[in-house]
């Protein structure tokens, strides 16, 4: 599969129930030979209108401590898990998650990133089938195949709980040097 095949298969999926109520897709954004990918859990309103992840008030969040980490875009592309909004932002559901599941794996596939973050728990039990609460699973490195995955909260989280900022940035610190070691040929 290529990205045009990929794309053309996202837009018109009626896999689950969330194509019933979508404005758009949305896919991603990104370098697509990017080192780093972001996975979040679906898309909001504003990501549903423009039909691009993370541009509400959480993608603007995470952009700026994307910035405040001095993050070259180049080394990213971001996605989420379902490609379509769930009705009020709601999380997906498990079995959204896995109608979405094979068009997450192409991207991955086609991207070939070298570390992926789970930005919130529907990410890391999609991707990884964790069951353990987000404090027991944040900040942990887990290397699957080659592929280091880091979970970390969904910027969402952050503008509800303003404690989890710092902790945040630092798993975005904590990539940031990963892929410095990756560049420098250490990892």
């Amino acid at each position: 599969m290529n990205w045009e095949d990929l794309e053309n298969a996202v837009k018109n999926c009626t896999g689950c129930d969330l194509c019933k109520g979508r404005t758009n897709v949305v896919i991603g954004r990104g370098n697509k030979n990017a080192t780093v990918l972001f996975v979040g859990e679906g898309p909001g309103e504003q990501e549903d209108l423009e039909g691009v992840p993370f541009v509400g008030k959480a993608g603007q969040l995470f952009e700026l401590c994307l910035d405040a980490a001095c993050f070259d875009r180049s080394e990213i592309y971001i996605a989420n898990v379902v490609k379509c909004r769930p009705p009020e932002n709601r999380n997906p559901l498990d079995e959204e998650c896995m109608a979405c599941l094979p068009f997450l794996r192409g991207q991955f596939a086609l991207i070939r990133p070298r570390v992926v973050v789970c930005m919130g728990l529907v990410a890391s039990k999609t991707l990884l089938r964790h069951t353990e609460p987000m404090n027991r699973l944040r900040g942990k490195w887990e290397n699957v195949k080659g592929t280091l995955f880091l979970t970390t909260y969904h910027p969402a989280a952050l503008l509800r709980n303003e404690t989890l900022k710092m902790p945040f940035y630092e798993d975005i610190l904590s990539v940031k040097k990963v892929l410095e070691e990756i560049k420098n040929n250490i990892l």
